[in-house]
């Protein structure tokens, strides 16, 4: 065999034993794994880089109107941006006056349910003992991308310090914001026994509970996520990660 032709075939060979042992190398490397339960609980929460957050925020509003049409309700609200001095809730009560008439006095018995107030993650509950009622809780989470935070909405309503608690109340019943327990906490009591409704967010994950005993109430609770990714890549630079925000969040309790 001429040199030329075996030096080739040598560095074919070569090449062919490299390619054969680099899949081998690769199979063995990338081979798919069980991952155990403390370690998927250690990956919860970390699928977005933090640097691509650059606005972050929380609407949560609880309304409740009875069979006479008057309306109680609340709504709170907090934004976080790379601007954001100070992380606020802001919240604004709800009123509407109805036909005049006063609902009759609700009778239904709901027992049980003490558990509720311990367990975490996502709690959504509707429990009723009257007739011709709506209720619903919902949860929603919005995420966009943007190569800048959208502008800051003007801040309504009043600060919800830590510790404080903001009512309000009308012929429909009254409502109670509190900032307690690491969260923030939203609860309805509605007038002549028709029932509760409560929504809680806090470390331990978000609650919402409603309670009718009465006749022709509509209930709702909603809790909204608002998300704005960078889409101008890792090293936009202009706006980075609001983590200073978001711990500054700890030291008012939430």
């Amino acid at each position: 065999m001429p040199r030329e032709q075996q030096m080739k075939t040598s560095y074919w060979l070569a090449a062919a034993c490299l390619a054969a042992s680099a899949s081998s190398y690769a199979n063995a490397g990338f081979k798919p794994i069980e991952l155990k339960d403390h370690e998927l609980a250690e990956l919860r929460g970390r699928y977005v880089m933090p640097g691509r957050i650059i606005s972050f925020g929380v609407v949560m509003s609880s309304t409740w109107r009875n069979a006479s049409g008057d309306l109680i309700g609340v709504t709170t609200a907090m934004q976080i941006q790379a601007s954001t001095v100070k992380p606020q809730f802001y919240v604004s009560t709800i009123k509407e006056s109805g036909n005049g008439s006063t609902p009759s006095l609700g009778t239904g018995n709901v027992i049980g349910g003490a558990g509720l107030t311990t367990a975490q993650g996502v709690i959504q509950t509707v429990r009723a003992a009257g007739d011709g009622n709506t209720a619903y809780n919902n949860v929603a989470i919005n995420v966009q991308e943007a190569n800048q935070a959208p502008a800051p909405s003007p801040a309504q309503g009043q600060v919800l310090t830590s510790g404080q608690t903001i009512t309000d109340s009308n012929a429909a019943g009254s409502v109670a914001v509190a900032a307690t327990g690491g969260g923030v906490q939203m609860a309805i009591q509605a007038s002549n026994n028709q029932g509760t409704t409560m929504q809680k967010a806090a470390q331990g994950g978000l609650v919402q509970n409603t309670r009718l005993l009465g006749n022709g109430n509509r209930v709702n609770n909603l809790t909204q996520l608002n998300v704005v990714l960078n889409n101008n890549g890792r090293n936009a630079g202009a706006v980075n990660c609001n983590l200073n925000q978001l711990n500054a969040l700890r030291s008012l309790g939430y």
